[in-house]
C-alpha cells in the first residue's frame, strides 16, 4: 500500500510540474495574444499546452481540469485555422478562463487536493465566461470572413488512445507486484506498439518500456513515474509530427538494460512488416547493442569509473537498483 501511495504521489507530482509549465506557456501567450497571432508556431505551442494538460487530467481522472483545458484547446484550434483581429474583450475572456484553469491546478497542491465536487463547482461558475468567449470568437471569425466550416470526420486522436491505455496501466502499477500483473502491463505495451506501428521512434520507446516492466527486479515504485511520464510526453508529440523528439531517457534505458529483462516473457506485438516497420529482431537487445565498461573490484575505484560514465540521474537510479538487488 505504501508503494502504491508513493507511485501515485510521484505521478501526481509529475502532472502538477508539467501543468505548471504549460500554464506558464498559456499565460505568456495570452498576455501577448496579438503578437501570438502573428506567429503560427506560438499558436501551435499554446494549442499543444492546452492539449497536454487535457490529456494528463483525463488520465488521472481530474474531470474539471480536463473540461477547462479542452475549452482552451478548441479555441486555440480555431485561432490556428482561422486568424482573427484580437480585441480587448477577447483578451479579457481568455485571461479569465486562464485564471480558472490555474485555480484548479493550484487546488491539487492544497491539503485536501482537488475534490471532484469542488472542481465541478468551479467549472460551472466559469461556464458563462467560456460561453461568451466562444460566441465572441465566432463573431470575430464571421467579421473576418473566416467562419469555420462544418466539422469533418477526423482521424482518431492518437494521444487520446494512448491516454486510455495509460489509465489502464495506473491501477496495475498500484497493485502488489506479481508475474500476472506484469504480464498485463506488457500486454498493454503491445497495444501501444500497434497504435503507431510505422513510427520507429515510438516503437523503440514502447519496447524499451516493455523490457523495463518485464524485469522483475524493477519495482513498480521505480517504474511507474518514469514509464507513465515518458509515454505520456511522447503521445503528445505524435499528433504534431514531432516523432524525431521521441526517445527513451537514460533512466528508462538503464531499467531495460538488465539481463533479467531480456529473458522475461513479453507478449509479442502484432505489427505489420513492411517499409518503415521495425524488424522482429528489434524487440530484444543483443549483447553487442548494450555498451559495456570494465569496473574495478575495489569500491572506491569502481565509484570513480561509474561517475565518469553516468550522469547524476543515472547514478541515483543505479544506486537504487543496487540496493534492491542486495536485498
Amino acid at each position: 500500500m505504501r508503494n502504491a501511495a508513493v507511485e501515485s504521489g510521484k505521478i501526481l507530482g509529475f502532472f502538477i510540474e508539467e501543468a505548471k509549465e504549460h500554464l506558464e506557456t498559456l499565460e505568456k501567450g495570452l498576455l501577448d495574444l496579438r503578437g501570438v497571432m502573428a506567429d503560427q508556431e506560438r499558436i501551435n505551442e499554446m494549442f499543444r499546452a492546452a492539449h497536454s494538460v487535457k490529456g494528463g487530467a483525463a488520465m488521472l481522472g481530474f474531470n474539471s481540469i480536463q473540461k477547462v483545458s479542452h475549452r482552451f484547446e478548441d479555441c486555440f484550434k480555431l485561432l490556428k485555422e482561422h486568424p482573427v483581429n484580437i480585441d480587448n474583450d477577447l483578451e479579457s475572456m481568455f485571461l479569465e478562463g486562464y485564471d480558472t484553469l490555474k485555480h484548479l491546478v493550484d487546488q491539487l497542491q492544497g491539503p485536501f487536493g482537488l475534490r471532484e465536487e469542488e472542481g465541478e463547482k468551479i467549472v460551472q461558475a466559469a461556464e458563462p465566461n467560456f460561453v461568451k468567449l466562444q460566441a465572441h470568437l465566432n463573431h470575430l471569425l464571421g467579421a473576418a470572413g473566416s467562419a469555420p466550416e462544418a466539422s469533418k470526420t477526423s482521424t482518431p486522436d492518437i494521444s487520446a488512445q494512448v491516454t486510455g491505455v495509460l489509465k489502464q496501466m495506473l491501477p496495475l502499477f498500484k497493485q502488489a507486484e506479481t508475474p500476472a500483473n506484469r504480464q498485463q502491463l506488457c500486454a498493454l505495451c503491445s497495444r501501444l506498439v500497434q497504435m503507431s506501428a510505422e513510427i520507429k521512434t515510438w516503437q523503440v520507446l514502447v519496447r524499451t518500456a516493455n523490457r523495463a516492466i518485464a524485469n522483475p527486479k524493477n519495482t513498480y515504485a521505480t517504474l511507474a513515474p518514469i514509464v507513465i511520464k515518458e509515454l505520456k510526453q511522447a503521445s503528445d508529440l505524435l499528433p504534431h509530427g514531432k516523432t524525431d523528439a521521441i526517445a527513451p531517457s537514460a533512466s528508462l534505458r538503464l531499467l531495460a538494460a538488465s539481463p533479467e529483462a531480456t529473458t522475461a516473457p513479453i507478449p509479442p506485438a502484432k505489427v505489420a512488416v513492411g517499409e518503415g516497420a521495425p524488424s522482429p529482431t528489434e524487440s530484444k537487445p543483443t549483447p553487442t547493442s548494450i555498451k559495456q565498461i570494465a569496473v574495478p573490484v575495489e569500491p572506491r575505484a569502481a565509484a570513480k569509473v561509474l561517475a565518469q560514465v553516468f550522469n547524476k540521474e543515472q547514478l541515483l537510479l543505479l544506486a537504487k537498483l543496487l540496493h534492491q538487488a542486495s536485498r
